[in-house]
């Protein structure tokens, strides 16, 4: 992976935050940074309830990048951040190659237009991967 990546690695793309109850959530977040979603975007079944994920956008002058809130009945609670990748299938497979566990993916995205996967690195953190679709 490492062979185009930049001198520095691949950049953290994204962000998400679910639980249980998305609504309260973007409630707790929307009032206590003041962030506002927009939750007439599809995402993939995997990763939130559908109409039940709220993305954020962030001030370009602010800087920052994009995430969401989602979730919903059945999802677990957590914090997550994605990692740009060329290829989810083939950055879950190295996981796994180094000891990590695949938890979810490749998904795409109803659109079509995003592939994103999820593992467990070797202590059990929730990393994120996401890729053209």
């Amino acid at each position: 992976m490492s062979d185009d990546a930049e001198s520095n690695g691949r950049p953290v793309v994204h962000f998400e935050i679910s639980g249980q109850h998305p609504e309260r959530l973007r409630s707790y977040f929307g009032e206590l940074f003041g962030w506002t979603f927009d939750t007439d975007s599809p995402v993939a079944p995997e990763v939130s309830e559908a109409r039940n994920y709220g993305f954020i956008e962030p001030a370009s002058a602010d800087g920052g990048i994009p995430g969401g809130i989602g979730g919903g009945s059945g999802y677990p609670s957590q914090v997550i951040f994605y990692v740009s990748v060329p290829d989810v299938e083939a950055a879950l497979r190295i996981a796994e190659s180094l000891g990590g566990t695949r938890v979810m993916g490749p998904a795409q995205k109803p659109s079509g237009k995003l592939v994103v996967g999820q593992f467990r690195d070797p202590e059990g953190n929730l990393v994120g991967v996401a890729g053209p679709g």
